[in-house]
């Protein structure tokens, strides 16, 4: 019961960042920003969701309990929301969004963590979160089967903003 109620903890957490995500989409539409990789995030979105359900249907099969290989997950995925809370809240404040989304004059953040991580709200956070999400419901098969798909889209994605970065938003910046 505990597995359950803790990914009810971390899916409602997800739906708060979504709608931080929702406000801030609509600023940057409304002030003449664009979307890129529609289709990337229809996919990321898809496997997300796939991946979260997954995991969960897996606890409830299995009849996972709470254990230490839970605890260990739990961790990760603590860790990655403080990672996404630091992105969203300090980093990228009202440019964050879950779609690639460039705002009208979007400049590049020279923070060291961009310098060295390159892509934080992956490395440091979705990528913990669904291993931290896997661990904490003992859900083995998801982490082979779904985690590597989920992967080939993340990575589609990031050459993608890796592109809009190249050409967009550090052309438009000014160091």
């Amino acid at each position: 019961m505990t597995i359950y109620i803790l990914v009810a903890v971390i899916f409602a957490l997800r739906l708060v960042f979504l709608k931080i995500s929702k406000q801030n989409e609509a600023m940057i539409l409304q002030n003449g920003g664009v979307e890129h990789g529609v289709k990337n995030t229809k996919m990321l979105t898809i496997a997300h969701i796939a991946f979260y359900f997954s995991c969960l249907a897996e606890a409830v099969v299995k009849t996972s309990v709470f254990d230490t290989t839970s605890a260990v997950g739990l961790g990760l995925i603590v860790f990655a929301f403080l990672m996404l809370y630091y992105i969203v809240n300090h980093l990228l404040r009202g440019i964050w969004t879950v779609k690639l989304m460039v705002a009208n004059n979007h400049k590049y953040n020279p923070h060291w963590l961009f310098r060295y991580v390159k892509h934080p709200n992956y490395y440091l956070n979705i990528i913990p979160e669904l291993i931290g999400l896997a661990l904490l419901c003992h859900a083995k098969i998801s982490l082979m089967i779904l985690m590597p798909i989920y992967l080939i889209v993340l990575f589609i994605r990031i050459k993608q903003e890796d592109k809009v970065l190249k050409e967009i938003i550090i052309p438009n910046s000014s160091f």
